[in-house]
């Protein structure tokens, strides 16, 4: 199961940073996972800095 990036993304760019998969890019509000590519390592919600990412 994939990750999801809610509405309470600041839009920091941590989590991409932290994906060692690259599946985390900027969309045009907030920052989105693409759920093909994520391996559900969670490596983007223990650097997210509000929370706003959790598993779908």
């Amino acid at each position: 199961m994939a990750y999801k990036i809610s509405d309470s993304c600041i839009s920091c760019g941590s989590c991409a940073e932290g994906c060692p998969v690259g599946a985390i890019s900027q969309g045009d509000t907030q920052y989105n996972i693409d759920a093909d590519a994520c391996i559900d390592c969670g490596s983007c919600a223990g650097t997210c800095p509000v929370g706003a990412i959790s598993e779908a």
